[in-house]
């Protein structure tokens, strides 16, 4: 069984900044990528930012120069730095990861989301 949990959402005030943690637990054979996803009141789920196991990045072009995404592969954990916030960051942000277990093959597996509120 694996387990994605996310920590580190809150309230800020615009201009302020953010870090998300994220770990992936359990019965981990290979995690390929893992990344962040937001979901604003009314909006579809959108990538934030991820990164491979080989350090690869991608962002969003509204949060590039804002945003950095970090791995720490030895933890199995997944970092969202978030700098210079803005009120329409404001989402529920999602953990995903994508990996093989030792009885499964590559899926995706998410945790439950954190609230990062921007507002003054």
């Amino acid at each position: 069984q694996v387990q994605i949990v996310e920590s580190g959402g809150g309230l800020v005030q615009p201009g302020g900044s953010l870090t998300l943690s994220c770990v992936a637990r359990g019965s981990i054979f290979t995690i390929y990528a893992m990344g962040w996803y937001r979901q604003a009141p009314g909006k579809q789920r959108e990538l934030v930012a991820s990164i491979t196991n080989g350090g690869t990045t991608n962002y969003t072009t509204s949060v590039k120069g804002r945003f950095t995404i970090s791995r720490d592969n030895s933890i199995d954990t997944v970092y969202l730095q978030m700098n210079s916030l803005k009120p329409e960051d404001t989402a529920v942000y999602y953990c995903n990861a994508l990996l093989s277990t030792i009885v499964a093959r590559q899926s995706d597996y998410w945790g439950q989301g954190t609230q990062v509120t921007v507002s003054s």
